[in-house]
């Protein structure tokens, strides 16, 4: 009698950015369904891509840097290091799913889709077709990526301000002092830009 024996595969054998984007989908869906479940079906899309974009952005920054610091051969040529594969993979995976979001939910945001289009476009050539230039992609990734959890955290507050006191304070808070940031400028040009005129004031938009 044959007997049927069960093989599990070693997680180290998996390839690194189905399971990255498992992870972001997984953090999708727990903020979706149980992070802001108490949310507005409005606002509960927006604010669950804030989470990967947190989940994404500072991690992002510290494993770049280490990929970038770590790697003997530097240049903006040079061949990629597995360590630079694995912060691609990870950026890969969330604009992957981010990029989903987008489609289901705003798919007339063609801002947005065209960023996330280029990026991948940029981030898979590299990956896997020509090898090479992880160290000045990386570069790029941690000057844009440093200011994440300041821009996800306003966006946040911005969509509860209306009952939450905490929230309205964040959102004053850094127009109180001026907009320090020029990412963050262009980031209230870019709402004001896309905000439909003849539509009522959302939460989600800023001031």
């Amino acid at each position: 009698m044959e007997t049927l024996t069960l093989t599990l595969i070693p997680l180290s054998s998996v390839p690194a950015l189905p399971l990255f984007f498992t992870m972001f989908l997984l953090i999708y869906l727990i903020a979706q369904f149980v992070v802001f479940r108490n949310w507005s079906p409005k606002l509960r899309p927006e604010a669950s891509s804030c989470l990967i974009s947190l989940a994404h952005g500072t991690p992002a920054v510290f494993l770049a840097s280490r990929a970038i610091y770590s790697d003997p051969n530097r240049g903006f040529a040079s061949i990629n290091t597995d360590n630079q594969s694995l912060v691609l993979d990870y950026s890969i995976a969330y604009f992957l799913m981010d990029l989903c979001h987008y489609l289901i939910f705003y798919p007339k945001d063609i801002l947005f889709i065209g960023h996330h289009l280029a990026t991948l476009f940029v981030f898979v050539t590299c990956q896997y077709l020509v090898y090479h230039g992880a160290y000045a992609i990386l570069i790029l990734l941690v000057l844009a990526e440093v200011t994440s959890f300041c821009q996800n955290t306003w966006t946040l507050a911005s969509a509860r301000r209306a009952d939450l006191p905490i929230a309205a304070k964040v959102i004053l808070a850094p127009l109180d002092r001026g907009l320090e940031c020029p990412r963050d400028l262009m980031y209230v040009q870019r709402v004001q830009l896309v905000k439909p005129q003849d539509e009522k004031p959302n939460a989600l938009f800023l001031p």
